[in-house]
């Protein structure tokens, strides 16, 4: 069965680590960014830059930018009707000179987004871990865990797939608003790492009772 054409917007730490997985898993993977000459992008596989408006043939949209833009970048990408969106971005903003959601528990960053590109299927996840954590899910002593969020259950059952490809237990989180409590999870592990002294190495993990996993 050929695999889905996936167009990456952004190609930092996210969205680079993200494309070397899903080209590993043997998917079609472009880079979506403002300047395709750029020599910062020489690091990434030949012809997979390309403007961000040119995402011709994707299947699937990837936002991997900062969420302050990404209502710039999707009146950029034009009319996504039938198309998966999958927003891994975080509202973020600085407030006191300390680093906090800009959204709270009434909508989401991913709820916007789905009013953003009308017509598209938005699905939040990869947003709960650091960018390094997506290139070796695998290494952790225990499978990590990464929720998906969002509506139509067949082109869920997609983005489960591409987030179990990257070494993740996929949980569906069920509709789009459960992205009102995925976006502070993600705030959580910010803290943990940045200020509590766990350092970046870390994810969250859905660990099973003994007697849950005998019966």
């Amino acid at each position: 069965m050929k695999k889905s054409s996936i167009f990456i917007v952004g190609a930092g730490n996210v969205g680079a680590a993200l494309g070397q997985c899903w080209l590993a898993e043997g998917y079609s993977v472009h880079f979506g960014v403002p300047d395709p000459g750029s020599p910062k992008y020489t690091h990434l596989p030949q012809g997979s830059v390309r403007s961000i408006h040119d995402r011709r043939d994707a299947d699937i949209i990837v936002l991997a930018v900062p969420f302050l833009v990404v209502q710039s970048v999707l009146e950029a990408l034009g009319d996504l009707s039938d198309i998966i969106v999958v927003d891994c971005t975080n509202p973020l903003a600085f407030t006191n000179n300390d680093l906090q959601l800009s959204l709270g528990f009434e909508t989401s960053g991913a709820e916007l987004i789905a009013r953003w590109a009308r017509g598209a299927y938005v699905f939040k996840t990869l947003n709960q871990t650091g960018a390094e954590n997506l290139v070796d899910a695998d290494a952790f002593s225990s499978r990590p865990m990464m929720f998906v969020a969002g509506d139509d259950n067949s082109k869920k059952r997609i983005v489960m797939d591409l987030v179990k490809g990257l070494g993740f237990e996929a949980i569906d989180s069920g509709p789009p608003v459960t992205a009102r409590l995925l976006e502070p999870l993600a705030m959580l592990w910010i803290e943990l790492a940045m200020k509590l002294g766990h350092t970046r190495g870390f994810a969250f993990a859905k660990v099973r009772h003994r007697e849950a996993e005998s019966g």
